[in-house]
């Protein structure tokens, strides 16, 4: 778990330093390389994954390759790592937008941080994994389970997806000192995907969180 949460506490840093990296009219993808360099220098030993989305709107889809296009002005830009301290992975995003975030932009944002706070309050010994997933999906979908994420969230350790899957159908018992990733996703109408995740440990008195706290509101980039 220590050596968890150093791996999120390195990504932390790299994801501070995002504004050196990611302004108005930069390439994508020469941000996600940047951003890579930028979670070695922190202290990563190496970072196998590396995932995110960019649109005005939201993102089409959080697992393509990033491409050529420019960042403008409205855009929302997200990056996920999983990067790796001394054999375990964190796993977690942080989004951010350009300029002025639209309305649309900022209402979902406020119910994704909105649905970690639901699912934090049932991730408790005792309690299953189902558990967190519909506490989270009452938020994003209102219950519907219709998320376009398909799962709300994993295990974490040694791998970057490990068991269990925050899933409506995975009733496995949450105990003491299990890792898991949080991970809301929301469908802005008239655009895009907008999706949080951050690292938790599974304690007695409420989960405790291993990645850094996510800004209230939406960093933005000039």
């Amino acid at each position: 778990i220590a050596k968890i949460k150093t791996a999120c506490e390195i990504a932390g840093r790299a994801f501070d330093r995002v504004p050196e990296i990611a302004q108005q009219g930069r390439p994508v993808d020469a941000v996600f390389r940047d951003f890579q360099s930028l979670c070695l220098q922190e202290g990563a030993d190496w970072v196998p994954y590396l995932a995110g989305g960019h649109g005005p709107l939201g993102y089409g889809d959080v697992i393509s390759p990033a491409g050529p296009e420019l960042l403008q002005p409205g855009d929302a830009l997200m990056l996920d790592t999983g990067l790796v301290h001394d054999g375990y992975f964190c796993d977690f995003d942080r989004n951010f937008v350009a300029d002025k975030p639209a309305p649309e932009l900022s209402a979902a944002w406020d119910r994704l941080l909105e649905a970690v706070e639901a699912g934090k309050e049932v991730a408790l010994p005792g309690k299953t994994a189902a558990d967190v997933f519909h506490a989270m999906d009452k938020i994003v979908t209102g219950g519907k389970g219709t998320g376009d994420a398909g799962r709300l969230g994993h295990g974490l350790g040694m791998q970057l997806t490990e068991w269990p899957s925050l899933i409506a159908a995975d009733q496995t018992i949450l105990q003491e000192g299990m890792v898991l990733t949080l991970e809301p996703g929301i469908a802005i109408p008239g655009g895009g995907l907008l999706v949080h995740e951050d690292d938790f440990v599974i304690r007695e008195a409420g989960p405790e969180q291993l990645s850094p706290v996510a800004s209230l509101s939406l960093p933005r980039l000039d």
